[in-house]
């Protein structure tokens, strides 16, 4: 094999990313840009009262955590968070859009790295059924 081909393939096995895991998302405030006032803004507005300064809230947000994930595992965790109420395997392959055969097993794996990070909760449902929550 040349080098450079092997080095490609290399790369492309190794991508990952690292995702942020956090249900609520803060919302960042937008700071209000103040203008030097002008003489048509003076005259326009005589009696207008001074804005005050906002200061931005600062939401107590839950430290989240750093994981390295595939873009498959990141996209599995994607349809569980979507689904708050809980999703079985073959569910995620479908919403992935994977063959209704193939569904359930193309999800597991990554299922399975998801449970053992703590980033989803499995739930053993009766007899084979299983469903999976977001933390």
């Amino acid at each position: 094999m040349r080098i450079s081909h092997k080095r490609k393939v290399q790369l492309k096995l190794q991508k990952r990313f690292k995702a942020t895991v956090a249900v609520a998302k803060p919302v960042a405030a937008k700071k209000a840009v103040k203008k030097a006032p002008t003489a048509e803004t003076v005259k326009a507005a005589p009696a207008a009262k001074p804005v005050e300064e906002q200061k931005p809230v600062e939401a107590a947000a839950p430290v989240a955590a750093q994981v390295s994930l595939t873009p498959k595992q990141q996209a599995v965790l994607d349809i569980v968070v979507k689904n708050a109420e809980g999703i079985n395997p073959k569910g995620i392959g479908l919403q992935a859009g994977q063959e209704d055969s193939k569904a359930a097993s193309w999800a597991t794996g990554a299922l399975k790295k998801l449970a053992e990070e703590g980033l989803v909760e499995r739930i053993q449902l009766a007899g084979n059924k299983v469903l999976y929550k977001a933390l």
